[in-house]
């Protein structure tokens, strides 16, 4: 039998070959298409065979017999790569790979149904690195075995039919639904002017970066000097102090760091503008936070609402905020929904429901899309033009961009509750109809099933 090497030599001769057939472009788009997709899956396949090789090197071998101080050192000098890629191949091949027992008995690998979706080129590196993340950094140090088995099971399973950014969000629900409390919160000109607001994270925390011009930072600068003073804006005073001098003794016993106080000032100063009513209108709806919540969880003053920009707000906080401030509030039975119907007497949505809508879409619909409510467009499913009355069933959000596509030939319906994107029937290729990213909560549902609610891929 030929040797290892020689037959990957042999498989990469018939990889120029295929290379050069693509060079001749012979292929048409659509064939071009299905073989990137075939390409990505033996991609994701090749790199289970890494992880047996590293697993047996680790095993068997003796690294100083190869010329390296150890496994990785070994690695960087042979394969030319970075100790930091090397730690991670041997990582993955330790949770991937397959193990041994002292007594020569095969195991699984610590993480089996992850290491068998990578096997079917299901799930990328993305996947895994995500999956990683949630189980060793997210998941809580208190989570028994059993429990941490079960939720890796349940990501391996999502993420064969979710991308990497619907994977993140369903696995930063998981975890606030295995730790709902979370953990305690952490003590955090020109062209190059940015401001980012980052995801936000399973404890509810958001990480906020960027850099000012002078402008923005003169303009910070005296809001700062007095909002963010000690005993101004805090929120552990019965009445916060927002306007004049802070009492003495509140400034005393103000314990919060300098960065705590900027902090509390910035939602001082938001809070403050949108109760004055000078920013106008958006998408139809005066400015202001829109959130969705149900009775039974306002009762209870636990779970979680959902906002117009899809972050989640403890209900406790909605609470303390609609004493401060007028808000949308959209409220709902758990398991009911309340149409409104306008049919044909007006064709642009009116603001209770655009604000209905917040609550059942949250984001544009699209399969694949993460734009959140506050930057989308009310959509008539059944066009306007064509008959489509302005009814809440025949409405949904979607984002300028994909409202557009239906131009192309797309059409949309609402079913169940969720609305379904169909393609014209030269782009079915069997893709998803609906999209759960802005309600994460569902790939956890039910991780096997079929995510258009019942409607087979391909159907119109």
């Amino acid at each position: 039998m030929q040797s290892l090497s020689v037959r990957i030599k042999a498989m990469a001769a018939d990889f120029d070959a295929l290379r050069d057939e693509l060079a001749a472009g012979n292929a048409s788009p659509r064939e071009l298409i299905a073989a990137a997709e075939d390409w990505e899956v033996l991609q994701r396949r090749h790199a289970t065979f890494s992880h047996e090789l590293l697993t047996i090197l680790e095993r068997d071998a003796d690294a100083a017999d190869l010329g390296g101080s150890s496994l990785k050192d070994l690695l960087v000098h042979r394969l030319r790569i970075s100790s930091t890629e090397a730690g991670r191949r041997i990582t993955d091949a330790q949770q991937l790979g397959p193990r041994r027992a002292l007594t020569g008995q095969p195991l699984p690998p610590l993480l089996a149904n992850t290491a068998a979706a990578q096997a079917e080129g299901r799930i990328s590196d993305e996947h895994i690195q995500i999956i990683y993340k949630t189980l060793n950094k997210k998941l809580p140090p208190w989570i028994d075995g059993t429990t941490r088995d079960q939720a890796e099971h349940t990501l391996a399973a999502v993420a064969c039919t979710l991308d990497p950014e619907q994977l993140q969000a369903a696995a930063d629900r998981l975890i606030l639904l295995l730790d709902p409390d979370g953990p305690e919160p952490a003590d955090g000109q020109a062209r190059k002017r940015h401001l980012t607001l980052g995801r936000q994270d399973a404890d509810g925390m958001s990480r906020l970066t960027g850099l000012l011009d002078p402008q923005c930072r003169a303009t910070l600068e005296p809001l700062l000097a007095k909002l963010a003073a000690p005993g101004m804006c805090n929120p552990d005073d019965d009445t916060p102090t927002v306007d004049g001098e802070p009492d003495p003794d509140a400034a005393r016993r103000d314990l919060r760091t300098p960065g705590q106080r900027r902090h509390d000032a910035l939602t001082a100063v938001g809070r403050a503008l949108l109760v004055s009513g000078e920013l106008g209108q958006h998408h139809g709806l005066p400015v202001s936070v829109i959130a969705s919540t149900t009775v039974q969880d306002l009762q209870r003053g636990a779970g979680v609402a959902v906002t117009g920009g899809g972050s989640l707000l403890p209900m406790a906080d909605l609470i303390r905020m609609a004493s401060h401030a007028y808000h949308y509030l959209a409220v709902f039975d758990e398991h009911t929904r309340l149409p409104l119907y306008l049919g044909r007497t007006r064709r642009i949505a009116s603001a209770a429901q655009r604000i209905v809508l917040h609550a059942m879409d949250r984001g544009c619909t699209r399969p694949g899309c993460t734009v959140p409510g506050y930057w989308c467009q009310v959509d008539h499913l059944n066009p306007w033009a064509d008959g489509g009355a302005t009814d809440i069933t025949d409405l949904g959000l979607a984002c300028g961009p994909d409202n557009r596509m239906k131009e192309k030939g797309w059409t949309t319906r609402r079913v169940d509750g969720r609305v379904h994107w169909i393609p014209p029937e030269h782009l079915d290729t069997g893709q998803s109809r609906t999209n759960r990213y802005h309600h994460p909560q569902e790939y956890l549902a039910e991780p096997g099933a079929d995510d258009d609610d019942g409607e087979k891929p391909g159907a119109a």
